[in-house]
């Protein structure tokens, strides 16, 4: 973790000059320096909290990358709970009612639970967005919905309250990434129905391979092909053994690369529920 500190508050103290200030560290936010060289995400998080004189409360995806949820961008702008409406680049702050037990100690920041993060995250971005967030933070933590459902009913005049339940009844732990969420989504809003995920394969060995999300019924698999599935020989490998291995155990497997659009995936899956329903009734 990078030094990260108020520059008024080492000048006063004769920690450093103003000469060093400007020559061995980097301006992160007004009046936040640290040393020089690439920031982590935690030291984003810690020098918007600074910036804050240290008054906010840390919230949304940075609370949840605090809690352990991935797939959060280093970039991303950092939430602060403040009533400061003037906050500068990379940092969004709201002033909504939090009530004490809504805040913990977090890697020595204030920063909401993670009930209330997952209530916040619900509310938030675009609804798709919002599913994936909520799957990760779930993932890291496996907070229960029920605590979230309950700390809503506190909040009744917040804003997109109405949304935070329909985020709730879509989320699945078992996506591993943003684009297994989307996936999931698009499947669902084509009319198939909800799939499960992370589904066991019993192997030969003994041990499993986990699919996706599909239908175990109709032995229907869905999953998402990341870059790494091309680019790393040795886990192509393994995919080629893993894909023989499920169609001759009688798995369709409908494999999802990032280029390939709604109408395609929709198509593919739709042709594997008609062969079969076919099957079922020839």
């Amino acid at each position: 973790m990078a030094e990260v500190f108020i520059g008024s508050e080492a000048l006063a103290s004769g920690r450093v000059t103003r000469h060093e200030l400007a020559t061995k560290y980097q301006r992160v936010l007004p009046d936040v320096y640290a040393t020089l060289g690439p920031l982590s995400l935690n030291d984003h998080i810690y020098s918007a909290w600074l910036w804050s004189r240290r008054r906010a409360v840390v919230t949304g995806l940075a609370a949840s990358a605090l809690y352990g949820a991935k797939w959060v961008d280093v970039d991303v702008p950092i939430d602060l709970n403040s009533p400061n409406t003037k906050p500068p680049r990379g940092v969004i702050t709201r002033d909504e009612t939090l009530y004490e037990d809504e805040v913990q100690i977090r890697r020595t920041l204030p920063v909401t639970t993670v009930e209330r993060t997952a209530f916040d995250l619900a509310r938030r971005g675009t609804p798709w967005q919002a599913v994936a967030w909520v799957d990760a933070l779930g993932r890291a933590t496996g907070f229960e919905p029920d605590a979230v459902r309950a700390l809503a009913r506190r909040h009744p005049h917040i804003k997109n309250l109405l949304r935070v339940e329909k985020v709730l009844a879509q989320m699945d732990t078992g996506a591993e990434s943003p684009r297994e969420t989307y996936l999931r989504l698009k499947l669902i809003d084509a009319g198939f129905p909800r799939p499960l995920t992370q589904i066991p394969v019993l192997r030969p060995n003994g041990r499993r391979y986990f699919l996706d999300m599909g239908w175990p019924e109709q032995m229907i698999a869905v999953e998402y092909d990341g870059e790494h599935h091309r680019t790393d020989r040795s886990s192509y490998l393994k995919d080629v053994e893993r894909s023989e291995y499920l169609a001759m155990v009688g798995w369709i497997v409908i494999r999802v690369l990032a280029d390939h659009s709604r109408a395609n995936i929709i198509h593919r899956a739709q042709q594997a529920w008609d062969y079969r329903l076919a099957s079922a009734t020839g």
